[in-house]
């Protein structure tokens, strides 16, 4: 570094730093969304945040020969190593591992930050928080995926969305697996037309980008050209078809492949249970809902808002999907050899927070420290006593540290930070016992100072915050 050259402060992009209400918020999302997980009878797990590469696999990439390009990857003398990019592979890992000393089904969450090495914007981040939530083990898949459902639901409204304001679209792969049989579609190109399919509600896209996507290729607004999986035109036009449908009768008497006939049986299945819980109706078969990574292989679920969204410029802007997932069979034989099947989804808990912070509907506990102002250092010892008969009462305070400071500077300090109260004693205050307490919220016009005997400081002060 060159000397004297001043440094500037500032970000990668796809990274921000989250202080004041908006961390208040988030902590208090976890929170709630930690407290309904247990309440259904998961358990916690933390993994590192490294995984060694060839374990953790790569399966967000759309180019193929690149597929690590998406993940961010560094050499560790013998071996690669990743940042986690999901909480699902590390799971997976994690099972293979301990699988003998594990309770089956495996029920567990957690909730840590990934990375994801793509572009950034509108609730897009490369380092974000994600609360994930599986079931690992041989169970009834309609029975475990309605309970996620129900969790997915429960935990939303547990976090301070109402019913109208989320959706839970759910589908199942084989579905759509079975067209792409018929279709005489290489399993090569599968992968590529869900990764298209995938792409339908994303801003930009609609049936026409997907389209371009499953032909030869797609060019955006900005000349950014993708390649595409190269099908026929008569493919293209039956999958586009297929994409317009709605009902899963409509459905049942067109497509008669078994693998596809085993897809809408299980989401019929998958309706039988939910009718026993509370949320069937926030969750609607959107036939659309493919999953773009490789190992989802059956039910598929994704969870959007229902009201409008703005960025920082006040623009309408589509976050996409709050939460998501599925069911996977093959994640976890990758280690063992056997197919252990999971099924699982993840709430992105930053892109939650982008949205919730714009309702207002959830009180965060951000209570400010009431401020002991420093008026004279010879009663420094006296200062420290208010203090302690504060924080001894489970009052939230602090002691202004730089006694050198006169009051005004004090209670500066004090208003920036948004402290409700201070307690100003000089030495009057002490040679009569009592304290004087400043509403530092009140209305400037009005005189919000009052002088009290020191034993009524804790029930007073508890009128200010």
């Amino acid at each position: 570094m060159e000397k004297n050259k001043k440094l500037i402060p500032g970000l990668p992009t796809g990274f921000e730093d989250r202080w004041g209400k908006k961390l208040y918020l988030k902590k208090e999302l976890i929170k709630l969304i930690e407290e309904n997980f247990i309440k259904y009878g998961f358990e916690p797990l933390e993994t590192p945040s490294f995984e060694i590469s060839s374990n953790i696999g790569s399966f967000l990439a759309d180019d193929d020969s690149n597929p690590m390009s998406d993940v961010f990857t560094f050499n560790d003398g013998e071996k690669n190593i990743t940042l986690r990019y999901d909480l699902s592979s590390p799971l997976a890992r994690f099972v293979a591992q301990n699988n003998q000393e594990l309770p089956l089904p495996y029920k567990r969450y957690a909730i840590q930050n990934v990375f994801r090495n793509e572009k950034a914007g509108n609730a897009r981040y490369r380092e974000f928080t994600q609360a994930d939530c599986d079931i690992v083990g041989n169970v009834n898949p309609s029975q475990s995926n309605a309970e996620l459902c129900n969790l997915i639901a429960s935990t939303l409204i547990n976090c301070g969305l109402k019913k109208d304001q989320f959706i839970i679209n759910v589908s199942n792969r084989k579905i759509i697996q079975g067209l792409l049989e018929d279709l005489k579609i290489p399993e090569v190109k599968q992968l590529k037309v869900m990764r298209a399919i995938d792409k339908l509600d994303k801003p930009g896209f609609g049936l026409k980008g997907v389209e371009d996507l499953l032909k030869k290729e797609r060019k955006d607004k900005s000349g950014a050209v993708t390649k595409g999986a190269d099908l026929n035109n008569d493919q293209v036009l039956q999958i586009i078809n297929f994409l317009k449908i709605t009902e899963l009768k409509e459905l049942k008497e067109n497509f008669k492949n078994p693998l596809t006939q085993q897809g809408i049986n299980e989401i019929e299945a998958l309706y039988d249970v939910l009718a026993y819980g509370d949320f069937i109706d926030q969750v609607k078969t959107n036939f659309t809902i493919v999953r773009g990574l490789a190992y989802y292989d059956g039910f598929c679920v994704e969870t959007n808002l229902k009201f409008k969204v703005s960025n920082s410029k006040g623009k309408e802007v589509d976050i996409g999907s709050i939460c998501s997932g599925g069911q996977y069979n093959k994640l976890i034989s990758r280690f063992k050899g056997v197919d252990i099947p999971g099924t699982g989804f993840s709430i992105g808990v930053d892109r939650l927070l982008f949205a919730i912070l714009q309702l207002d509907q959830i009180k965060i506990n951000d209570q400010k420290p009431a401020i002991v102002c420093v008026m004279d250092k010879k009663y420094i010892k006296n200062y420290y006593g208010i203090l302690k008969i504060l924080r001894d009462n489970g009052i939230n305070s602090e002691i202004f540290l730089n006694s050198d400071k006169n009051l005004g500077k004090q209670l500066t300090y004090a208003n920036k930070k948004g402290c409700p109260v201070a307690v100003i004693c000089g030495e009057n205050e002490f040679k009569n016992n009592s304290i004087t307490i400043k509403n530092l919220l009140g209305p400037k016009e009005e005189n919000n100072q009052i002088t009290i005997p020191k034993e009524n400081l804790i029930n007073e002060i508890k009128k200010f915050i």
